[in-house]
């Protein structure tokens, strides 16, 4: 393909991180530009994360409603997560936060799209997979707490998403970009043609 992002790093002349969280940290580069001047550029550092589209045999979207405070709403969201280990293979984190947020197991997953959610102020990457032939998971639920103890679950219909999500409606990354890509993919060449569950991922490379 012609048309695709390329990797590319501009000289960094000096970094410092003012700011180290539980799991992100803000960082600052003293980045060179093309005409050879130096400008600062303040960003967060994301260790990456999963999402899942998972979809029933209904043609039903297993949706999760969360509080987000930063944005101040309870939004609708696809069960996501973290990459809380550094080199984690993003399929077995994926298949973890499906059981942990949902209590659901899928026989059928394939890479949906691979993101960057907002490239001009954080790192952050986001594999977004599509799981299928869901069946709920054995053993007792995964215990929640703090905002996950208040999550509502229901499963809609795809069609009615994307109403959603161009309405205005719906505003989650993650539930925007997957039931947009794949609606798309339903309507050109058919689910085979996704990439395989453990495709190479540059933006956070894995061992399978």
């Amino acid at each position: 393909m012609g048309f695709q992002d390329t990797p590319e790093e501009w000289q960094v002349t000096a970094t410092v991180t003012p700011f180290t969280g539980n799991k992100t940290s803000v960082r600052t580069d003293d980045v060179v530009m093309p005409d050879g001047s130096v400008h600062s550029r303040d960003y967060q550092v994301h260790p990456g994360s999963v999402a899942v589209l998972a979809l029933d045999a209904d043609g039903r979207v297993l949706v999760l409603r969360q509080y987000r405070h930063p944005v101040r709403h309870k939004l609708w969201e696809i069960p996501a997560g973290l990459l809380d280990i550094p080199g984690e293979n993003p399929l077995h984190a994926a298949q973890r936060e499906l059981y942990e947020e949902a209590h659901v197991k899928a026989e059928d997953w394939r890479v949906l799209t691979d993101v960057y959610t907002t490239p001009g102020g954080c790192d952050e990457a986001v594999r977004v997979f599509l799981a299928r032939d869901l069946s709920e998971a054995e053993g007792e639920r995964f215990a929640v707490a703090e905002e996950e103890a208040d999550m509502e679950q229901a499963r809609v219909p795809l069609e009615e998403l994307v109403r959603g999500v161009l309405a205005g409606d719906l505003h989650n990354n993650c539930l925007v970009v997957g039931v947009l890509s794949l609606t798309a993919v339903l309507a050109g060449d058919g689910v085979d043609s996704l990439r395989p569950a453990e495709a190479p991922w540059p933006a956070r490379p894995f061992e399978a």
